[in-house]
């Protein structure tokens, strides 16, 4: 079987974690390929009784709710031990079996000095703050560029690791005390801090691009979950308002060690409308009332911050270009439900920039700051969705939404999301 990719096609937070989740049982393997605890899904699974189970993953990949599906952290990701763990306990006081995970050799870890660096760093730049969330992701990416990272297996060689954190904290320690003032952690209790996971952490490491790969030969379908989305990749996003890592379908092989030639769907994952956390240019931007409707009724907080999120107009030359980036094979659109109770629902088509019309993304920084987007408005419903669960099931406005959007995006809506539970969702086309 190939691998499929899930991406977010917006700024994040389009709802990964339920895509994942849908198709959760019908997978072998789920991987998380990149970001670190940055980025959070959400995840409500219905119960027999009619109740439901919200889960917060931050760290490990949606796939680990699936029972019979082997959850993987992929060599592209940055992981904070302590949060691992920590989500790992959590889920096993609900009664999730966790002992299936698997987590790569060669991905790198964050030490305190990093969430240190990372957050003093972004005090410092003041109004030219980036806006990350200060746990060390950037500078673990910059010191695994730089060649001085530490990584999962050097945990277990206590040498080794001494002499990483020795030669990385020398230049280091040295930033943080005479420029910023920071009195950095000492060797001995940096090394002491990841040593004191070694034990637990041991039977979880592997080659995991060597157990995806096998799976792939057996015939076993292996799905690649991404963290953060493509507008925030460090080479495609809003650049210099991105993460630090490649969150597209071309960062999936990377942070897997899956070959290109494996992958043949990606599926994109896009809000009915647009949110993004963080600082950056955002054209379709809402600061009236509809923004606070949307923030309100989507429930638009971060998973893992919990910062409000801006809110805005679905974004069709964004979706497009994400769609060509990425590849995308099929989109499935999320909280639909969201826009119930609308009049008139804008949606971009293109930006206006300084009287030019751009029906795809500007080529430059400055022009996409300075972007002002065209709409078509189109008619809206006021009846209940949530219930629907085919496609005809929904109001002829809804449809006609779904399919106007489909038409300017680039790729079929092959799912919509009509609510929260992984059983609110109407399927246009089956997915695997």
């Amino acid at each position: 079987m190939p691998a499929i990719a899930i991406i977010g096609a917006q700024w994040g937070d389009e709802g990964k974690g339920k895509a994942t989740d849908l198709l959760g049982d019908r997978v072998d393997y789920v991987v998380k390929f990149n970001g670190g605890n940055n980025a959070g899904h959400t995840v409500v699974i219905g119960q027999p009784d009619g109740s439901s189970e919200k889960y917060a993953l931050h760290l490990l990949p949606s796939g680990i709710l699936s029972p019979g599906c082997t959850p993987v952290i992929g060599n592209g990701v940055v992981i904070d031990l302590a949060v691992l763990f920590q989500e790992l306990d959590a889920l096993v006081e609900r009664g999730i079996d966790v002992s299936r995970l698997k987590v790569s050799a060669n991905a790198h870890v964050i030490a305190d000095y990093n969430r240190t660096l990372d957050k003093v760093t972004e005090r410092f730049l003041g109004s030219r703050r980036i806006g990350t969330t200060g746990r060390g992701i950037g500078p673990t990416y910059a010191d695994k560029m730089n060649r001085v990272g530490i990584r999962i297996q050097d945990i277990f060689d206590e040498k080794i690791l001494r002499q990483k954190v020795e030669g990385v904290l020398d230049l280091k320690g040295q930033v943080l005390t005479k420029i910023y003032n920071r009195r950095p952690a000492t060797v001995d209790e940096t090394v002491e801090e990841l040593r004191a996971y070694a034990e637990r952490l041991a039977p979880m490491v592997c080659d995991t691009g060597l157990v995806l790969n096998q799976a792939l030969d057996r015939g076993e379908t292996v799905l690649l979950e991404a963290g953060q989305a493509t507008l925030l990749d460090v080479d495609h996003g809003t650049y210099p308002f991105v993460t630090s890592s490649s969150a597209t379908s071309g960062g999936a092989c990377t942070g897997s060690g899956i070959p290109p030639t494996r992958l043949e769907q990606v599926i994109g994952i896009v809000k009915a409308y647009t949110t993004r956390v963080g600082e950056g240019p955002f054209p379709t931007e809402l600061f009236d009332d509809h923004g606070e409707h949307l923030r309100k009724v989507g429930a638009e907080y971060g998973t893992t911050t919990g910062r409000p999120r801006r809110c805005g107009w679905y974004d069709a030359v964004i979706a497009r270009y994400a769609a060509r980036v990425n590849g995308v094979t099929d989109f499935v659109l999320t909280k639909l439900d969201v826009l119930t109770g609308l009049e008139k629902v804008p949606v971009c088509v293109a930006y206006d920039v300084d009287g030019v019309r751009h029906d795809e993304m500007p080529v430059n920084q400055s022009d996409f700051h300075h972007a002002v987007p065209i709409y078509e408005h189109l008619d809206g419903w006021w009846e209940d969705i949530s219930e629907a669960r085919t496609f005809a099931d929904l109001p002829v406005n809804a449809q006609r939404y779904v399919e106007a959007v489909e038409e300017m995006s680039g790729a079929r809506i092959s799912a919509v999301g009509v609510g929260p539970s992984r059983a609110a969702t109407v399927v246009r086309h089956e997915l695997i």
